[in-house]
């Protein structure tokens, strides 16, 4: 993928879809380095599933033969002199602390860093896409932070759905916002 943000939306779709009420996306971002970390209470994987998850021909999908999300990032790690981890912890084993968690760093001076991207629209992407799911971003970086949180935001709309236009252009624009000023 050509951005980190596209990486970041397609294995937070997998969050999503492993029933995960919250997903949390923490960026720490240095002038030299760049650590994502994805980590959702979703159902987990099983120790076989979690073994052959980094593989590109290994899917959980009915609709195709490979899965490359977690593949592609974990390369785009390993290229850029960086590192890939990944921990699960199956619902069936952990009923009461389940959930996957997906870490991957980047050297931002090698030659084969994959630049972030937008990752405003990303969020805002996830959030109108999923408003039944709780997602919780912080992305900092030198100069300052940028962060937003979907349960704070739901608590205030008071029954106002938070995938409603206005909602979402109102995150867009907050996130936007904080960019701007720390930047």
């Amino acid at each position: 993928m050509k951005e980190l943000s596209l990486n970041i939306l397609d294995i937070t779709e997998n969050s999503v879809k492993a029933e995960a009420t919250l997903t949390e996306i923490i960026i720490d971002e240095t002038s030299g380095s760049l650590t994502l970390t994805i980590r959702d209470d979703g159902f987990g994987m099983n120790k076989e599933t979690l073994a052959g998850v980094t593989d590109p021909f290994y899917t959980s999908r009915k609709t195709r033969n490979v899965g490359m999300g977690i593949p592609l990032l974990k390369l785009a790690a390993e290229q850029a002199g960086g590192e890939f981890t990944i921990e699960s912890r199956s619902k069936d084993e952990y009923p009461d602390s389940h959930g996957t968690s997906v870490k991957a760093s980047f050297d931002k001076t090698n030659i084969d860093f994959t630049p972030l991207g937008d990752i405003v629209s990303t969020m805002t992407t996830l959030i109108q896409g999923h408003p039944d799911t709780d997602f919780r971003f912080i992305h900092t970086f030198p100069g300052g932070t940028a962060e937003l949180d979907t349960r704070e935001i739901k608590a205030v709309l008071e029954g106002v759905p938070i995938n409603t236009f206005e909602v979402i252009r109102w995150i867009e624009d907050n996130l936007k916002s904080q960019y701007s000023e720390n930047s």
